[in-house]
């Protein structure tokens, strides 16, 4: 067995705000296992950190020979240390936490820590739309907006470690405020979050769900059309700044709001072609387990690029 390459064996993780996800895969990026838990983040990081333990417990259960663990969570995080450099609320307690450490001492394997959005674009790159493309940058639009960009076939974190946080950069001066303290960013106008929002407000009524929005507009519903083409027109926006600021060959969109792109995609080809946009901007193909899946790579990568690590 050559532990430099298919035969390596590793478990990604994936924290997300309701469930936990893990994987086990080889380094040819085959499935060997897989188990999820409940994150119950409201109640707190030890909580977080135990629901980890009954996962990992699981899956090794299963799985004797794992060589590493890699781990994607929301947050801002620096992957030299494994710390946890910023968390919003959504995940309490979870600033300032250091899951590398807690999982190398409970496990005795080396693991590698990132942010959830660059870990959903090496699994993109790796298995999924990104395929044999070294230049990418990702949006992920789901309960907020996620980013991360892939530069020369390396994610580009930046110097503090926030390098594509697009959800938080400003796509409507003096707009609507944002959790983060500023107003108007894309997070607010571009998650599903938001385009609940904004289309209760234009309707007068209070949806419950994207999904209800979209099939309003399906059905001809004046106020949900004229929002679904407003947030399509912004997208276009963002897609734009993208590629002129970054030039990257393919642009992905990922999160939950892809999974009705049935619906608005063809709102934003023709928003993109308003604007004379001709740029590669393509669907997630992994949806929710391509953040487990690039943990899974990120810490294969690791090991093969410091093999001493495997006597850890």
């Amino acid at each position: 067995m050559n532990v430099m390459g298919a035969g390596m064996k590793v478990i990604g993780i994936d924290i997300g705000g309701t469930s936990i996800k893990g994987m086990v895969l080889d380094g040819s990026g085959q499935l060997l296992g897989q188990d999820k838990n409940a994150t119950e983040a409201r109640q707190g990081k030890e909580r977080i950190l135990e629901n980890i333990r009954q996962l990992l417990d699981n899956l090794l259960a299963q799985h004797q020979d794992i060589q590493g663990i890699g781990i994607g969570t929301a947050g801002r995080v620096n992957v030299q240390t494994g710390e946890i450099v910023f968390a919003t609320d959504n995940l309490p307690g979870w600033m300032g936490s250091n899951p590398k450490a807690w999982v190398e001492e409970a496990y005795s394997l080396p693991v590698f820590v990132d942010n959830d959005a660059n870990t959903a674009l090496v699994g993109e790159a790796w298995l999924g739309a990104g395929r044999n493309i070294k230049d990418l940058s990702m949006l992920t639009l789901g309960t907020g907006v996620g980013g991360a960009n892939m530069i020369g076939g390396e994610l580009y974190r930046g110097a503090h470690w926030n390098g594509g946080e697009w959800g938080h950069t400003v796509l409507v001066p003096g707009g609507r405020p944002c959790n983060c303290g500023l107003r108007g960013c894309i997070e607010q106008y571009l998650s599903g979050t938001a385009l609940v929002k904004l289309a209760s407000e234009a309707a007068g009524r209070a949806y419950t769900s994207g999904v209800e929005v979209l099939d309003d507009h399906l059905k001809g519903q004046p106020q949900a059309t004229q929002v679904l083409k407003q947030f399509s027109s912004h997208l276009a926006i963002v897609v734009n700044n993208l590629h002129i600021g970054l030039n990257p060959e393919a642009i992905l969109i990922g999160g939950g709001l892809v999974d009705s792109k049935t619906v608005w995609w063809p709102l934003l080809l023709e928003a993109m072609n308003g604007m004379g946009l001709h740029a590669d901007v393509r669907t997630a193909e992994l949806g929710n387990e391509a953040g487990a899946i690039g943990a899974a790579k990120l810490v294969l990568d690791q090991l093969k690029s410091s093999p001493l690590k495997l006597e850890t």
